[in-house]
């Protein structure tokens, strides 16, 4: 990436508190998950021991990657526009959808990277738009 080229469009960042996302999850259960993540974000996050950090730093992400785009979420971006995977070491891989990729291509953009991480207590996630 040559950032003196111009290459970043967008930068995003988002703090999210896990009891935040565990409080909706305890109060709306399946539809809040149906609502905010993929199914494959689901079943990624639900094996997970406790997947409440893990699903706080994808729905940080998503946030960060609205930033980014300059949109947060509406009529061109939806929650589920944007699904944070793994990739085949492990590290976060963005798959977005139909709407998501139209909103990529109209930025200018080739590719959303996105960096995670939590603890116990927060998720964190920043997203770069890049050319």
């Amino acid at each position: 990436m040559n950032l003196a080229g111009g290459n970043v469009i967008g930068v995003g960042v988002d703090l999210t508190e896990v009891a935040r996302i565990r409080s909706a999850h305890a109060r709306h259960g399946e539809a809040f998950l149906a609502k905010v993540f993929t199914p494959a974000e689901q079943a990624l996050c639900l094996a997970k021991a406790d997947p409440l950090p893990s699903l706080a730093a994808r729905f940080a992400a998503k946030e960060a990657a609205s930033k980014a785009f300059g949109t947060g979420f509406g009529a061109e971006l939806a929650l589920t526009s944007v699904a944070i995977l793994s990739g085949p070491d492990g590290e976060p891989v963005v798959e977005l959808d139909e709407r998501g990729r139209a909103l990529l291509a109209k930025r200018g953009a080739t590719r959303l990277l996105v960096s995670l991480t939590h603890t116990d207590d927060l998720a964190q996630a920043f997203a770069v738009l890049v050319r």
